[in-house]
C-alpha cells in the first residue's frame, strides 16, 4: 500500500472509455461502501482517447446504476503508474500482456486481470463492449460489479 492513501488500484483497457472507467467508478463506491481507503484510477493502453470522457453507453448504464464518472477522463498508461499503483488490473489478456511489456524492473505493482479475483468463474476477461450494444455494457456492468465485491472481500479477509 502507498503510504497514507491506503490500498491504490489501476484499471486498464484498450481505450479507457469502456471496461476500465465503469471499473474505477464501480470499485471506488463499492470500497467506500464498504468503508476502505482506496486511491483509484483508469487508464488505457493507447492513447486514442486521450482527453475524452467515457463512452455514453459507459456513462447511461453507470449512472443509471448509482455510478458517478465525475472528473472521469481517458488517458494513456504512463511509466510512474507501476510505482504509483499496488494492484494494476488489466479488463484483458492483451491488455495485461502489453502492461506486461511496460512494466519496469524496479516495479512492485501486482498485475493481473480484475476477474481473476472471482474465484468460481470460468471467464477471465471483461469482453470489450464497444463495438455492440447497450446488452454489452449491462453484461460488463455485472461483471465489473461481481469482481469489484469479491475483491472488497478479499481485502476485508486481509484485515
Amino acid at each position: 500500500m502507498t503510504a497514507n492513501s491506503g490500498l491504490s488500484i489501476l484499471f486498464v483497457c484498450l481505450g479507457n472509455i469502456c471496461r476500465s472507467p465503469l471499473a474505477e467508478a464501480v470499485f471506488r463506491t463499492k470500497a467506500q461502501q464498504a468503508g476502505i481507503p482506496v486511491s483509484v484510477d483508469s487508464a488505457g493502453i493507447i492513447s486514442y482517447h486521450a482527453g475524452k470522457r467515457p463512452d455514453p453507453r459507459t456513462l447511461a448504464i453507470g449512472e443509471e446504476n448509482g455510478y458517478s464518472f465525475e472528473n472521469s477522463y481517458a488517458r494513456q498508461v504512463a511509466t510512474t503508474d507501476f510505482t504509483k499503483y499496488d494492484h494494476i488490473f488489466a479488463m484483458d489478456k492483451d491488455n495485461l500482456e502489453a502492461l506486461q511489456s511496460l512494466q519496469p524492473d524496479s516495479s512492485e505493482a501486482q498485475l493481473g486481470l480484475f476477474l481473476s479475483v472471482l474465484q468460481d468463474s470460468d471467464l477471465a476477461e471483461v469482453p470489450d463492449p464497444y463495438y455492440g450494444d447497450i446488452e454489452g455494457f449491462q453484461h460488463i456492468l455485472q461483471l465489473i460489479e461481481q469482481a469489484s465485491d469479491a475483491f472488497i472481500e478479499q481485502l476485508k479477509s486481509r484485515e
